[in-house]
């Protein structure tokens, strides 16, 4: 028995007892503090609808990996995501259009796309767990492959957020003071891409999104400097993280949402505070 099991099952409750709440528990753990600072950037660089859209290309990555005949379509739910990222970071760049009508062109076609794939024949139903996500069933192997993604974006945060968080601020500013602006939009697209697409098959696309969103948006409604806001935002992730996991056991209910409505709960607090 590891240490993490001994730790767990020294608690007094009922759910403490299964070995895939341990799991999915540390999966929270992992994963919650991971889409909570990369929120902060997403937040902060108006890319809210573009993280949305990383979440629904799942489907088409999904539709990919079945068509090659992938058990697992994990590889191209990510490829797929990366060079969507990378397509989209040139037409926000380089199109005439406005930022948010171009993704949400791209995000119709690769709705579109992924649906039609998916569809032929009539077996979209047995892909319907990347729609809602079930961190329930978690492997160890995946969960190592986990740890792994949250020690390298780590590493990556703690050499480039300031240059990530310039940027966001004031991309002319920051090029002038001699960032390489493109290629950190793009080195942090690509982490977004990459970070969500991993996080698909046990969060879910349809709310993945709110868990990047939420939870930064209400530590920015109460924080008055970087510190607070990044801290706050991956408190709030933590603790929306393990009362839905834990109340989607006794509710019997999809542990995604439940962990969105108490993101959403804690928002509602962080504005009735701000209030006063």
């Amino acid at each position: 028995m590891t240490v993490w099991h001994a730790l767990i099952l020294s608690l007094p409750f009922e759910w403490t007892q299964y070995d895939f709440m341990h799991y999915a528990l540390l999966a929270i753990l992992l994963i919650t503090p991971l889409l909570a600072v990369i929120g902060c950037l997403v937040i902060n660089n108006q890319m809210a609808f573009f993280s949305e859209a990383m979440g629904h290309s799942a489907l088409t990555g999904v539709a990919l990996g079945a068509l090659i005949g992938l058990g697992n379509p994990s590889a191209t739910i990510i490829g797929f995501a990366v060079l969507l990222a990378l397509g989209m970071v040139a037409l926000r760049r380089y199109s005439a259009l406005p930022t948010d009508t171009s993704i949400a062109l791209v995000m119709a076609f690769v709705v579109a796309l992924g649906v039609v794939l998916l569809s032929r024949g009539g077996g979209f139903a047995k892909y319907s767990r990347y729609l809602i996500g079930d961190i329930l069933t978690i492997t160890p192997m995946e969960l190592g492959g986990l740890a792994v993604l949250a020690v390298l974006a780590g590493v990556l945060w703690v050499f480039l957020f300031n240059a990530f968080f310039f940027v966001s601020l004031n991309r002319s500013l920051a090029s002038s003071r001699g960032l390489p602006t493109t290629f950190l939009e793009v080195l942090f697209a690509i982490l977004v891409a990459v970070v969500v697409s991993v996080s698909i098959p046990w969060v879910g696309l349809l709310v993945i999104n709110s868990m990047l969103i939420l939870p930064a948006a209400t530590a920015r409604n109460l924080a008055w400097n970087t510190r607070r806001y990044v801290v706050g935002s991956v408190i709030v992730s933590l603790l929306s993280g393990v009362c839905g996991l834990i109340c989607s056991y006794y509710w019997n209910t999809a542990t995604g949402a439940t962990i969105v409505l108490w993101a959403c709960g804690f928002f509602g607090v962080s504005l009735a505070l701000r209030r006063r």
